[in-house]
């Protein structure tokens, strides 16, 4: 098992109380215990269609620019034709602004982060037909190291995803740990090699898997013919920073164009 972070020091996990807008007594259990739950078919048909249509033709550009602008079309975590990473989404469509900043995703955000809560990073990941690699073991605030550690991460579903084309797995609560030590690979960052204890999340088209930033989690491969597709959205407390590695503060996490407020009290 590996060791905290460097900057891991003194990290208490602290349960929640209530009272919730949207997230049930069970769901938040599951949360501070497990470190995820499900909320299941939480975008409508339409929603999840309008949202796809957003992002499709965008992921598309980027795609294209990364097999244009490399030798190879891969770019870190990103490899053009197997899994491909769109940021900053709310910056180039209204539909995907509105979405973060409205129910039911902001108030799941509210409930588990507090009432003052900004949304932090936004993308799509598209995993292709017949991507043979996992996306390895981490946490997310292992990538980006975010002071309070514990914000929070929507995983939605924008099309059916089992265990065939890559849900999501997880490690049930090691996040009460905060933020393990990672290593970087070619796949993108490393904190578990072999996990003690893994859960498959599978979810329909429209349901949200709710984690933590220091849940631990891996997707599995694409061995369908089809697109597995996802859209991540990441919210974190009002006044939250990114530190490097000395834990020296090199970002706000208040841009206004693509980290603004979706409440205050």
């Amino acid at each position: 098992m590996p060791g905290p972070h460097p900057l891991n020091d003194g990290f208490r996990w602290e349960d929640h109380q209530g009272p919730y807008r949207v997230v049930s007594e069970e769901q938040a259990a599951a949360y501070d215990e497990h470190g995820f739950f499900v909320l299941e078919d939480a975008l409508g048909p339409a929603t999840v269609e309008a949202v796809a249509g957003a992002i499709d033709p965008l992921e598309a550009g980027t795609e294209d620019e990364v097999r244009r602008t490399t030798d190879d079309g891969s770019l870190f975590i990103y490899r053009a034709g197997e899994i491909t990473f769109t940021t900053h989404l709310v910056t180039r469509s209204s539909v995907l602004r509105e979405l973060v900043g409205a129910a039911p995703l902001r108030d799941v955000a509210v409930d588990l982060l507090g009432p003052d809560v900004r949304l932090y990073w936004d993308q799509a990941v598209y995993k292709k037909p017949g991507t043979d690699s996992p996306f390895p073991w981490h946490q997310d605030n292992g990538y980006t190291f975010v002071r309070p550690q514990q914000y929070l991460t929507c995983w939605i579903a924008l099309t059916d995803v089992t265990v065939d084309n890559g849900c999501p797995w997880i490690v049930p609560g090691l996040h009460r740990s905060g933020t393990l030590a990672h290593r970087t690979t070619e796949l993108g960052f490393v904190c578990l090699d072999e996990a003690p204890e893994t859960v498959a999340v599978p979810a329909r088209a429209g349901s949200v898997v709710v984690f933590s930033s220091l849940t631990p989690h891996c997707t599995g491969p694409n061995r369908t013919d089809q697109v597995r597709k996802a859209y991540i959205v990441q919210y974190a407390p009002n006044g939250a920073r990114t530190v490097d590695a000395d834990g020296q503060v090199t970002g706000t996490c208040d841009d206004p164009d693509r980290q603004f407020l979706v409440s205050d009290s």
